[in-house]
């Protein structure tokens, strides 16, 4: 009898490390003075800088991609879905008023390749430069039989540091402060199970299908990542007090922006307030989906919601302005519970 070795039980170490190899030149671009530590040891070092917080408070959080990866799949483009997993992340740290410190990711694959690896890191990589957060460390994890050929999936881990008395948790909120949105990009990284049976289950639609109203390959539309709103927090916080933040996610506006409001507290939602990009628009028509259940599942343009008092919106929507994002006042806040369309 032949001795079995870890190859012939699927898992190619050799292959591993020259994934890691090909990873270095885009982890490295996102270090800074603060990393101690290269690529390669058992945990990530990140020296934390206190300057200017006078009780500083550890922000965390974690999420994944969603199966907005079966897209990737079905195009063989793996360089953006990183940025997706970056922002699902780092956009739930922004919302407690949180500066993103460092990053750390976790890809799973049933065969491991090397040039694949590299790609996905690349995008995480890219959405680190954008966030302003470092990459220090994750892990690259071959999981023979337990992953489609193909297949893998990635989860993301962000920290950052916040001020005590700067932390955005919704108390403050008071009847009549405005709600300024901030534009997404799309999509972003939530929905697509009811996405992909639209389009592809019942449609029969290819990534490759060219849908005019969108102005782009249907694959190349929906892999559009999640946008990243760092800039734009940073372009707020430090002239205008902040009392409440949504990042607009799984479950859309009904279930994300009453964790922003205290108890007893509701918003009136203006229609019309914002532009509706067009493919919400292709996806309720195709679908022949309800209005409550697209503004229950999706962004329907709007990534991340700020909650001011009603001096201040004018200032942020100039302040988000300069720095490039598209905002609105979009409604306020009502004495009763509930997100209501008007």
């Amino acid at each position: 009898m032949i001795g079995l070795t870890y190859r012939d039980a699927g898992v190619d170490t050799k292959e591993g490390e020259r994934a890691v190899s090909l990873m270095k030149e885009h982890v490295k671009k996102t270090f800074n003075p603060n990393v101690l530590t290269g690529l390669g040891g058992f945990g990530g070092l990140y020296k934390l800088d206190t300057a200017g917080v006078s009780e500083p408070v550890l922000v965390a959080g974690t999420d994944g991609v969603g199966t907005k990866l079966k897209i990737a799949f079905m195009t063989d483009r793996h360089d953006t879905v990183g940025i997706d997993c970056v922002a699902m992340c780092v956009n739930d740290i922004l919302c407690q008023g949180a500066t993103p410190l460092f990053f750390l990711d976790y890809i799973a694959a049933g065969k491991l390749r090397a040039d694949k690896a590299a790609e996905i890191v690349k995008g995480v990589a890219d959405g680190c430069l954008s966030a302003g957060c470092a990459l220090i460390g994750g892990e690259t994890a071959e999981m023979p039989g337990f992953y489609a050929e193909g297949e893998y999936d990635m989860a993301g881990f962000a920290v950052g540091i916040a001020d005590r008395s700067r932390v955005i948790d919704g108390s403050g909120v008071r009847e009549g402060d405005l709600i300024v949105g901030l534009s997404s990009s799309g999509v972003h990284s939530n929905g697509f199970s009811l996405v992909r049976r639209i389009f592809f289950d019942r449609m029969g639609l290819a990534p490759d299908s060219v849908i005019p109203e969108l102005g782009a390959p249907l694959g190349e539309t929906l892999l559009t990542p999640t946008k990243i709103y760092a800039d734009a927090c940073r372009a707020v916080f430090p002239h205008v007090r902040v009392k409440g933040m949504v990042h607009i996610t799984g479950g859309g506006f009904f279930e994300n922006i009453p964790r922003a409001l205290p108890e007893g507290l509701g918003v009136s939602v203006r229609r019309g307030s914002w532009e509706i990009p067009a493919i919400f628009s292709y996806i309720r028509r195709c679908g022949d989906v309800d209005e409550n259940e697209m503004f229950s599942t999706f962004n329907m343009g709007v990534g991340m919601i700020m909650i001011v008092s009603p001096g201040d919106a004018a200032r942020v929507t100039e302040l988000l302005g300069r720095a490039g994002e598209r905002a609105f006042v979009m409604g306020e806040v009502v004495a009763k519970e509930g997100v209501r369309l008007c």
